[in-house]
């Protein structure tokens, strides 16, 4: 069982995390990447690299034979399959050990009898490990789901056998929402996963989501590492993961601990892998899954208990045994990992696209201070992958020690370029909820439901308006120690700055010793610029001095100050008449894949009816019409690929 080049068949920040592991153990690597991957960190990262196709996943991570084609090129005798994509597909596995390589995971058999969620919950059952009620039968019509679901009651969840990620779930509430939820549910889980098959799970109600890190060798040791509080969600998709739980006592993680550990070698498990628990308001702890893999949420783990969990996958696929004893492992200290998704949580979390114009995490490491990225300044972040790009991890003494610390770290790494959830994160570990450890999985969505200020969108405050504007000002500079603003023959200019929705106006007087008088409501603030380089514009403000992160681009200013991140625009004085509002035409709100155009031309419609739906970063949605009309129009049909603001749908109002 001996290798010494790895391949990782992945990408992102795990492809990045395995191969700097790999490296230190003295394993070569290999990387393989998309069309859109070309340029990305973990292709540079590695000792070599593969194109293996297109940029959708079909066509390139989801290729068994490309992956397999491509260790054959390198040489590489090992595969590390990260998660997501093909980590946990049985015939992958099966498929590598076949081709003479090493699958640094568990044995085929392993992933198959967890991959199926429902014979999975039948053979916990059987080792009488709890497991909440629900349907796990192979009748997969309609008829017997809605009957089954009439009889486990509301609320409850309908998810796909196969798969995990949240991918191929949903909440239902009401016998209402049980038809969408199923033919939603079925056509997701059967693109992701190509398999469509589905099961019925009585929803534990304000439940908490707690996971156990279990590991185990050829040698017949399995061992529990503790556990993972992962309650903080938003639609089914971790956002925020901590060790050990706030809720947890010795005797819980025992129980639980020894629980995961039957469930593990009830399956014949070798290697990393995650079993995952809904605990309700008694604290009653329930099996949900096995994810037979390395969890995104992995580094709380190591960083309270001191063992590079990446190194133990190595070790055991190697055929050694397990690094420690149950009785070696100990838990220090209080770990929270923030992951940092590019997507809009002031617009219902829809992804974003676009390009990384800051992103400089060097300047938030400090002790007790990690973060795991698979993206680089200039990085192009495309619509065909998950939005998550990076994840903040922080150690402390004790649980506020750790929230403190993330806070800070998420304050000093801001992404700039593309929204982001970075100031969410930090407002909801500091929120009476979670300091609390009173977050449930649904509280999120619940709060997105009813306007929760969480979820609201910071206005600009003034000294936003005017670091833009000193910004601006410097735009044509040369040498800003020679106090070269703009042209000298310009003493001072106007300037329309618009911030999402507000708009001020502002007149700016810059002079020759690096000063600039700005204008604004009717008060003259006097200000100093004292450095600007490598994007951080460092001034002074009636004697208190700051430092803003100001990056340009074009006519807009992206800017991170006190915590907070904002794009600025200097509005033309001949704006754009087709860049207004318009509800005649009904334009995709990302790039990303059309999968259902629900309208015809000659269709009525009615003020918010759904008219297409598009999928980008694992999230599916609803183009709606903003005023009744009628449907003159539909541009664009199942299958295809469209870019942000592409037009799909035009109406006569």
């Amino acid at each position: 069982m001996t290798f010494s080049k790895i391949l990782i068949a992945n990408r992102g920040e795990i492809a990045c995390r395995v191969i700097r592991t790999a490296r230190d153990l003295g394993y070569r690597t290999v990387a393989v990447f998309s069309d859109a991957d070309r340029n990305a960190p973990h292709v540079a990262l590695a000792d070599e690299a593969v194109h293996i196709g297109a940029s959708p996943a079909a066509e390139s991570y989801l290729r068994v034979d490309a992956i397999l084609d491509a260790a054959r090129k390198t040489g590489a005798d090992a595969v590390h399959p990260g998660y997501g994509f093909l980590s946990e597909n049985a015939a992958f596995a099966q498929a590598c050990v076949d081709a003479g390589l090493v699958f640094i995971g568990p044995p085929a058999s392993a992933i198959e009898a967890m991959g199926d969620k429902a014979l999975a919950k039948r053979r916990m059952l059987d080792a009488g490990v709890p497991c909440a009620p629900g349907y796990l039968g192979a009748d997969q019509s309609d008829a017997v789901l809605m009957t089954e679901a009439e009889k486990l009651g509301y609320p409850l969840l309908v998810k796909a056998v196969a798969g995990g990620g949240g991918r191929g779930m949903r909440l239902v509430r009401q016998a209402s929402e049980l038809q969408p939820a199923i033919d939603g549910a079925r056509r997701e889980a059967t693109s992701a996963f190509g398999d469509g098959a589905l099961m019925l799970e009585r929803l534990i109600d304000n439940g908490r989501h707690i996971e156990i890190q279990v590991f185990a060798d050829a040698h017949g040791n399995a061992v529990y590492l503790g556990e993972r509080d992962c309650t903080a969600q938003r639609r089914r998709q971790k956002v925020i993961e901590e060790a050990p739980s706030p809720v947890v006592t010795p005797a819980m993680r025992e129980a639980m601990g020894k629980d995961a550990v039957a469930a593990a070698l009830a399956v014949g498990y070798r290697g990393a892998g995650t079993v995952e628990f809904i605990v309700d308001d008694q604290l009653r702890h329930y099996f949900l899954e096995m994810n037979t893999r390395l969890q995104v949420e992995h580094p709380v783990t190591e960083m309270i208990t001191g063992y590079d969990l990446v190194e133990w996958q190595l070790r055991v696929a190697a055929g050694e045994p397990l690094p420690a004893r149950q009785s070696d492992i100990t838990l220090t200290g209080h770990a929270i990992e923030a992951r940092l998704y590019v997507e809009d949580p002031y617009a219902g979390f829809a992804p974003q696209t676009g390009t990384v114009l800051w992103w400089q995490p060097e300047r938030a490491l400090s002790a007790g201070v990690r973060i795991d990225a698979g993206i680089a300044q200039g990085s192009a972040i495309s619509p065909y992958y998950d939005p998550m790009v990076a994840k903040v991890i922080v150690h402390g003494r004790d649980r506020d020690d750790a929230i403190r610390r993330l806070r800070a770290a998420l304050t000093n790494t801001p992404l700039l370029g593309l929204r982001n959830n970075g100031r969410f994160l930090g407002d909801l570990v500091d929120h009476p909820a979670f300091r609390k450890a009173e977050m449930t999985t649904t509280l999120i969505d619940q709060w997105q439901e009813r306007g929760e200020p969480l979820l609201q969108e910071v206005a600009p405050f003034d000294a936003v308006w005017q670091v833009a504007a000193m910004a601006l000002a410097m735009r044509g500079l040369e040498d800003w120690r020679g106090h070269n603003w703009r042209s000298d023959s310009v003493a001072a200019f106007d300037v329309r700055l618009q911030c999402g929705e507000q708009m001020r106006s502002l007149r700016v007087r810059p002079d020759r010793q690096g000063g600039v008088a700005i204008d604004m409501d009717g008060a003259r603030i006097a200000a100093t610029v004292l450095g600007f380089a490598e994007g951080s514009l460092r001034y002074a403000v009636d004697g208190l001095v700051r430092t803003a992160i100001v990056v340009l681009d074009g006519a807009r200013v992206h800017l991170a100050l006190q915590g907070h991140s904002f794009v600025v625009s200097e509005v033309s004085a001949f704006p754009d008449a087709d860049a207004r509002k318009d509800a005649s035409k009904a334009r995709s709100p990302v790039a990303g894949k059309v999968t259902q155009v629900v309208v015809a031309a000659g269709d009525a419609v009615q003020p918010g009816q759904q008219l297409v739906c598009v999928e980008a970063m694992k999230m599916e949605m609803w183009l709606c019409a903003e005023a009744a009309g009628v449907v003159q129009a539909v541009h664009a049909k199942a299958g295809d690929q469209v870019e942000s603001g592409a037009l799909l749908v035009e109406l006569e109002i």
